[in-house]
């Protein structure tokens, strides 16, 4: 934080790689009120497999890639359409990946651990019955 990042490490060096594809990628704007883009890939990252087209719908936060809703951070497709809109990509990374929002999960204090002998291990109060219909020679 104090040298000025926002985001934590890996999400940094994801969009460095992000950024670094997108300019390699073709945009066609498909509707700039509903901001609906098509990115073809000009260069195959997946050898053997010809370079695909994906759909990206900036306003629903949504691409046919579906990196950008699992991880909740811009892939390159949706670095590309932002890029063709002059629009700031990092506003849509998600607060989970800030270092403030991490510093505020580690700032709690964890309990330290008693010696794993002192535990107290309730007894199974079931009894395990093996399936005879699943046995096979």
């Amino acid at each position: 934080m104090e040298t000025g990042h926002v985001f934590v490490e890996d999400v940094r060096d994801a969009m460095v790689v992000n950024r670094r594809m997108a300019r390699s990628m073709n945009v066609e704007i498909y509707s700039r009120h509903l901001e609906t883009f098509r990115v073809a890939e000009t260069i195959s990252r997946r050898p053997g497999i010809p370079p695909r087209s994906y759909g990206v719908d900036l306003w629903n936060r949504r691409c046919d890639y579906k990196r950008f809703q699992i991880l909740h951070y811009p892939c390159a497709h949706v670095v590309a359409a932002y890029a063709k809109m002059n629009l700031n990509v990092e506003q849509f990374i998600d607060d989970v990946y800030t270092l403030e929002c991490t510093l505020c999960v580690w700032e709690n204090e964890f309990p330290v651990l008693l010696d794993l002998f002192t535990w107290e291990v309730p007894l199974t109060t079931f009894e395990l019955v093996p399936d005879r219909g699943l046995c096979r020679n």
